[in-house]
């Protein structure tokens, strides 16, 4: 079963290896098998799960509330974002605005058919809204019991300091940061896990298996495989594309004998990889049929000893992006909306 660790230095307990709904519910898997996957994951032991209202514009909130109804809510911790446009793509229809994040905290929670979500998160950081009021209308949800907790995504480490001093001024619970992490996306370990780990923050990261590289399934030199992300053309192949390379492809290969060792299926070695660092709290998972999650699932617990860690990094070498500043860059300059 997955273990549970604290969420930062809050009495939150969140799954080590938490289910996430991004880039398949409402969009790539039909609900049926939507459901069937979010069930796979309560037999498996999480309790923990991650969505957001830009999801498949709104869909993923809906078919993740359907297939959580009947469960107690106590025991679930649920968590979702605002920043992104969704529905008309009004002028105010995205971003951190105290009017964006009122409409959308009670859109989600509508769709998700609760009364509060146990996590909620800025998206991205909103470049035209005065931090000040973000933090204040964040601030006012949680004072209302619409949010118990608060956390960013995709921040820089600037960013996150400049908003925990608000939030300690305040008085909210900010306590995660949610970044892309994985062997060979690893730009937050410079700053944003240092910067966490003073502040009392933890990460819950996504794509730990990059996009589905890091499972071994796509060959150098080979076609890609039919129905695999790199040839969804809904949006999953965009994401995976920069890796796509033949020296990546040829080192991931090369971590197969490691993950024998550990008796340990390549996905799972990747995910077990990012639990190894103290300062992640938990790593989504994503599934288009219900077997994928029964099998991720068993990355939890494992430790890798530090030879092994060594030989990761020997066989990787310079292929991760490690500049911290790819944060900022990918991030957006002004509202899309």
């Amino acid at each position: 079963m997955v273990t549970y660790r604290y969420l930062g230095n809050s009495g939150l307990k969140v799954n080590e290896i938490m289910y996430g709904n991004w880039l398949t519910h409402g969009s790539q898997v039909e609900n049926e098998t939507a459901v069937a996957c979010v069930h796979a994951a309560l037999d498996a032991g999480i309790t923990t799960f991650d969505t957001a209202d830009v999801y498949a514009n709104t869909r993923a909130e809906e078919v993740l509330g359907d297939a959580l109804r009947g469960q107690r809510r106590e025991s679930l911790v649920i968590l979702t974002k605002t920043y992104w446009p969704v529905g008309p793509k009004g002028p105010n229809d995205c971003g951190l605005s105290r009017k964006h994040i009122r409409d959308s905290i009670d859109g989600s929670l509508r769709r998700l058919g609760t009364d509060y979500v146990d996590v909620y998160q800025a998206h991205r950081y909103d470049t035209e809204t005065p931090l000040e009021e973000t933090m204040l209308a964040f601030a006012d949800l949680v004072r209302a019991g619409k949010a118990l907790y608060i956390g960013v995504s995709e921040w820089t480490a600037a960013q996150i300091r400049a908003a925990h001093a608000l939030a300690a001024e305040l008085r909210v619970p900010l306590v995660s940061s949610q970044p892309q992490y994985s062997m060979l996306w690893r730009v937050i370990e410079a700053e944003v896990i240092p910067a966490s780990r003073e502040l009392g923050m933890s990460q819950i990261v996504w794509s730990p298996v990059a996009q589905g590289i890091l499972t071994g399934k796509y060959q150098p030199g080979s076609p890609l495989p039919s129905g695999s992300r790199a040839t969804d053309e809904k949006g999953g192949s965009q994401m995976i594309r920069r890796w796509l390379s033949d020296d990546i492809l040829t080192a991931v290969q090369r971590l197969r004998p490691v993950a024998d060792e550990l008796g340990l299926t390549m996905a799972q070695l990747a995910i077990a990889w990012v639990l190894q660092n103290d300062n992640v709290a938990s790593a989504i998972i994503g599934a288009s049929r219900p077997e994928q999650v029964a099998e991720n699932v068993k990355a939890s617990g494992v430790r890798i000893p530090a030879e092994l860690m060594a030989r990761i990094d020997d066989i990787l070498g310079d292929l991760p992006q490690r500049d911290p500043s790819l944060t900022a860059k990918g991030a957006p300059q002004t509202r899309p909306c």
